[in-house]
């Protein structure tokens, strides 16, 4: 049963490949600091989070590699717009702390997992800390999505 708030949200993109490469362990939800003209790309729902990856310096979060394409209505005065720049995240400090000491741990990241936009219309970006999975993890989970099919869809026909 989903909520209220779950249901007013609009999701933008989700990053699919995440969850077969990853095993997500933790999800956050953050705020992203954006320009006007990456917004308006954004609700136009072109955006990819594919190749993207949270960073962190001086204990700030930032998103990188995720793109999000020039908006085509802008007036030509942004001449030098890269897609996929580094973009602040808006977390608390406590959050910030705690996800940067699981990175320095052997295998562990933090992905961006979900854009969308938040029933006060603000832009937000759902975060995990994942896991690597190996080849026989990602068969294994490959093969219980398979058994999960199956026995829906014979209590379906029953």
């Amino acid at each position: 049963m989903t909520t209220k708030k779950e249901r007013e949200k609009k999701v933008v993109t989700t990053n699919r490949k995440a969850y077969h490469d990853y095993e997500v362990l933790e999800t956050h939800e953050a705020g992203i600091v954006l320009k006007g003209y990456e917004v308006k790309s954004l609700r136009e729902g072109k955006a990819s989070l594919v190749d993207g990856v949270v960073l962190f310096s001086k204990h700030e979060a930032f998103l990188e590699n995720v793109y999000i394409p020039p908006y085509l209505q802008q007036s030509t005065h942004v001449f030098d717009y890269n897609p996929t720049q580094k973009r602040k995240l808006l977390l608390h400090k406590t959050e910030i702390d705690r996800l940067y000491t699981r990175t320095r741990e052997k295998g562990f990241t933090v992905i961006p997992l979900e854009i969308f936009f938040s029933p006060r219309n603000i832009a937000k970006v759902v975060i995990g800390l994942c896991k690597g999975k190996h080849a026989f993890d990602k068969r294994e989970t490959l093969r219980k999505r398979d058994i999960d099919r199956d026995t829906q869809r014979e209590m379906r026909t029953r």
